[in-house]
Parts: C-alpha cells; structure tokens; sequence
C-alpha cells in the first residue's frame, strides 16, 4: 500500500466538495437539522412534565402529515430526475409536450405515489399502535390537499434548480423539503421556537397544517383561519414555482444545456 495513492484518491473526493457547494449538505446540513427539530421537541416535551396530552395522536399524526408532504415533494423530483437518468429529458422536450403538461403529468404521478404512500402508513399506524388517523375527521382532507400542495411547490422549484445546474444539484431531491421541517411545527407547536423563527413560521404553509391539526385534536373545532394561510399561501408559492420553473427552462434551452441533461 502507497500513502501518496490514498491520499490522491481522498483529495479527488475532497476536491468535489470545493466543486459542489450542494455536498457540504451532507456534512453541515443534516447535522443541524437534526439538532434543530429535536431541540425544539425536547423544549415542547419539557413544557409538559405531568404528561403531553393527547401523545399518540400529536407525533403520529404529525409523522404521516410530513409523509404526506413528502411525498408530494418526491413524486415530482423523482419523476423528473427518471427522464435524466434515463436520458430521455431532450427527448421529451423536443416532442410536442409543453412545460406546463410535464409539470402536470409530474403532479398527478405524486398524487399516485401519496395516496399508495398514506394507504401503507395508516395503514400500519392503525395496526401497530390502534392510530386511527381519520379520527381528525374531515377537516383532515383540506389540511392534507394543502400538504399536497406544498410538496408541489418545493417540488418544482427542486426540479428548476436541478435542470439549471446539472445532477450536482440531485442532492436537493432529498434535502430541501426537510429545510423547511424546523419552522414547519410538525412536531411541536409554533410557540415553542424563538421569536424570529415564529414570524419564518408564518410564511410556510405547513406550520399553518400542523397548527391546525393540533387545534383540532385538541379543541375539536375546525381552524379555519390556518386553513386559510395554508391556502393563500400555497397558491403563492406554486404561481412562483411555476414562473421560476419556466423562467429556469429558458435559460437552459438558450445556453443549450438540455443536451446535455444526463451527462
């Protein structure tokens, strides 16, 4: 074994991380998100000494909410990373397909891979800890869509950004949506993060699911002031995920990097 060979082969790997500020993520990002989601959780936890009310039902709804919006996230980066992997993007885009129908088909292939993904885990909630989800009733159905919608969203600005920058940018896929899990309250309420945090937490529609999801197995009432934001929001940040998107599409096509899509 030569020393000098090792260490050529380390530095090759190291000089991809000087290449590709998006690897850092592996080595900064996670651990920070981490340190984040469950500090807050170990602060709410702490707030209730004598007993969490209502346990069960707040960390595992919580847990198949953020699924949900996962997913959604997952069925339009995947379905979009497959026609790179496959080498077929040019193909397709030189075909009559317009933008706004491969945003659409990449949708409703998300809508497919969510309901299968929520049939599973319900499933097996119900089975292996008696969690019925459906017991939030049907102020579940707008709180989910809206989840859905917000997958959508961070979805396509993912793709936008993985089209214009290449397959350096394929780690995204799997981190973006998590960067918004800390502010989102999925698993403790909005009040528990720092004050500057909670005004971030306002502007992300989830925070405004999660909200309301407690609210409603807390207080059995229907928020319909987070469905609202949820809402309001969420027509915002897919409008500006589109026009990013189309706006990433023509710089590709005008610097000729759809050719090289795959490579």
């Amino acid at each position: 074994m030569k020393l000098h060979r090792i260490l050529a082969v380390v530095n090759r790997h190291l000089m991809l991380y000087k290449r590709s500020p998006q690897r850092i993520m592996e080595i900064v990002y996670w651990p920070l998100l981490d340190l984040l989601v469950w500090g807050f959780i170990t602060l709410y936890l702490a707030r209730y000494k004598e007993g969490l009310p209502a346990f069960v039902a707040f960390f595992l709804g919580a847990l198949i909410l953020w699924d949900i919006l996962f997913r959604a996230q997952q069925g339009i980066c995947i379905s979009f990373l497959e026609e790179i992997w496959s080498r077929n993007l040019l193909n397709l885009f030189v075909s009559p397909l317009r933008v706004g129908e491969f945003l659409s088909a990449t949708m409703l292939v998300s809508v497919i891979k969510v309901l299968g993904a929520a049939f599973v885990t319900v499933g097996l909630a119900y089975l292996l800890y008696s969690f019925n989800l459906f017991m939030i009733g049907v102020s579940l159905i707008p709180f989910a869509i809206n989840l859905v919608a917000t997958g959508w969203a961070i979805g396509i600005f993912t793709t936008a950004i993985i089209l214009r920058f290449g397959q350096e940018a394929e780690v995204l896929a799997w981190g973006l949506a998590f960067l918004f899990q800390p502010v989102s309250a999925v698993f403790y309420p909005v009040t528990v993060l720092p004050p500057f945090l909670q005004t971030i937490a306002t502007g992300i529609p989830a925070s405004h699911v999660f909200e309301g999801m407690r609210a409603v197995i807390e207080t059995k009432t229907f928020p319909v002031h987070e469905l609202v934001w949820a809402t309001g929001l969420n027509v915002v940040y897919i409008t500006a995920a589109v026009l990013f998107f189309n706006g990433m599409f023509r710089v590709v096509k005008m610097k000729g990097l759809l050719v090289r899509a795959g490579e």
